[in-house]
């Protein structure tokens, strides 16, 4: 089979476009459905601009840009689009709290039957950190080193379900790593950081693999017969730095949100405790161990005392979670 397309140069990168109907219809529709929800939510301005922008609007760009149209023929295109839809485009769409939007846009039954549904078994598993987290490392390596990359290169409707699942995995996760919007279950911001941690050498493993390993979709690849751009083996090795370089570098807004969360976390958590020790001297009563903060004579008695123990045995929010 062959696929005609002139250079992709800077000039062609800006005029080039891409019809893809079903995307540009699935995102005309999940606008619509947010702002006008959004009407009657109290989630602020600046969080429906960026489900619009970074979430919807790079959507649409990712599929109708010079990245849809040569997305089937440059492998380094089709990893920008990869990390596009499945890490750029849902972390723009969770962190627009579009649950939060549907829920208050809901009437009193509506609001309990949406509340109902978050505290399912069913959506705890499914949200449960391990579980997301796996879905979202996992499907790349399944995309690449499998036939599925072949398939879909070869097959316009498995290619466009495809990329919609990239975004409902990436929504998944990120919906329930953030935490802005109501989920079945909250887990400690100090897990978050954790398993990101992680996830970043997973990353970065998948990008040496394939910049190491066989030739992807070669017969398909050169079939096409193109005599501009870099060569098929070069062309693999820019897509692998993309998916690891540019996969960690989109990150990092996640990573800083995830971090400002635990810091806040953590000063919640230490008002609690101050507010739990002034009520405890209002009562007469001495404080509890519990309640006396790290660093104080009765807390270092306490930990002089105890037992050794790992370290998220001695983490208070983990050690019950654990237990």
């Amino acid at each position: 089979m062959s696929v005609v397309h002139r250079p992709l140069t800077v000039e062609s990168a800006l005029t080039t476009g891409h019809l893809d109907v079903v995307t540009l219809g699935v995102c005309l529709v999940v606008l619509a459905a947010y702002w006008w929800a959004w009407r009657r939510s109290t989630v602020s301005a600046g969080r429906g601009a960026v489900f619009t922008v970074m979430g919807v609007g790079v959507w649409v760009v990712s599929t109708a840009s010079f990245v849809g149209a040569y997305a089937d023929v440059l492998f380094w295109v089709r990893a920008l689009q990869v990390v596009i839809l499945l890490l750029i485009v849902p972390f723009g769409l969770a962190a627009g709290m579009p649950l939060t939007v549907a829920r208050d846009a809901l009437g009193p039954r509506g609001r309990r039957r949406f509340d109902a549904a978050m505290a399912s078994r069913g959506a705890r598993v499914l949200t449960y950190p391990a579980v997301t987290s796996a879905a979202v490392l996992i499907t790349p390596w399944l995309f690449y080193l499998t036939g599925w990359y072949s398939a879909v290169l070869r097959g316009t409707a498995l290619d466009i379900v495809t990329r919609l699942l990239f975004v409902v995995i990436g929504f998944g996760y990120f919906w329930s790593r953030l935490q802005v919007d109501p989920v079945p279950r909250r887990f400690p911001q100090a897990l978050s950081l954790l398993i990101t941690l992680v996830e970043t050498i997973g990353d970065g493993l998948l990008g040496v693999v394939i910049w190491q390993g066989g030739d992807i979709a070669h017969g398909w690849y050169a079939a096409l017969d193109r005599t501009w751009g870099p060569s098929l083996r070069t062309d693999q090795i820019i897509g692998a730095g993309i998916l690891w370089v540019l996969g960690d570098v989109v990150g990092l807004p996640f990573l800083l949100t995830l971090m400002s969360r635990f810091r806040t976390e953590q000063t919640r958590r230490a008002l609690e405790i101050d507010a739990e020790i002034d009520a405890q001297i209002d009562a007469g009563r001495p404080p509890s161990a519990t309640s006396v903060p790290a660093g104080d004579d009765a807390g270092d008695r306490a930990d002089a005392d105890a037992p050794p123990a790992l370290w998220w045995e001695t983490d208070a929010t983990l050690r019950d979670r654990f237990r």
